[in-house]
């Protein structure tokens, strides 16, 4: 009985890494939520809303800024590559009850994107749109310019994976990780506040960790 156990422990990670990369690749066809029961890559779970989510990279990834804004942007993914880049290392806690302590996230501050547009001052939130077609989320002008909310383009020291929202996403650090839209190609300034994909199904507008509607009595980042 010990053997079998013992052959279990090695064995166990190439047999789950096998079922994610089947899952993995078949929610990119038809996501069915099944890959939402197995940790990927270092205890992620993958998440999609969208029937199907289009891969991009370097020669047709795009991000917009634009809205109330005095100069709208487009940037190409080589371009955000270029632009000064900031490390946050935190717990990502998802709203479920998951977490995935001491995480590196590597990408632009969101601040240094709207200090390049030039934020128009009606402007008081900010709506993200992403290019699986579906999903939205939002922040208050004052939350985007956090200096642990950022454009990310690298997660846990390597670049992001299409499982894991790449080649860009959203990280709002300090709030559940939904907050952390994947696939981010649309950044629109707004006067008001509009709930995103799942605040429109009941999740909090401030999803702050430790304060908002999610299994977790840690304190707030």
């Amino acid at each position: 009985m010990v053997g079998l156990g013992a052959a279990g422990l090695v064995t166990a990670p190439y047999l789950q890494g096998g079922i994610e990369a089947f899952l993995g690749a078949a929610s990119d066809k038809d996501p069915t939520g099944l890959t939402g029961l197995l940790p990927n890559g270092g205890g992620f779970r993958y998440y999609s809303v969208a029937s199907s989510v289009p891969e991009r990279g370097p020669e047709n990834y795009r991000l917009t800024v634009d809205g109330l804004v005095e100069r709208p942007m487009t940037y190409t993914l080589d371009a955000l590559r270029a632009l000064p880049q900031t490390r946050v290392v935190r717990d990502v806690q998802c709203v479920t009850g998951w977490r995935v302590p001491g995480t590196p996230f590597e990408g632009v501050t969101l601040t240094r994107l709207l200090d390049a547009c030039g934020v128009r001052p009606e402007a008081r939130a900010i709506r993200f749109s992403c290019f699986d077609g579906t999903y939205t989320e939002s922040l208050t002008l004052p939350q985007a310019r956090r200096d642990d909310v950022m454009v990310a383009l690298r997660m846990q020291d390597k670049p992001l994976s299409h499982s894991h929202g790449g080649p860009v996403r959203l990280y709002v650090a300090p709030m559940y990780f939904y907050k952390s839209a994947k696939w981010l190609s649309g950044i629109t300034l707004t006067r008001d506040v509009e709930p995103g994909y799942w605040e429109d199904l009941g999740y909090d507008v401030d999803a702050w960790v430790g304060r908002s509607n999610g299994r977790d009595d840690a304190p707030t980042v």
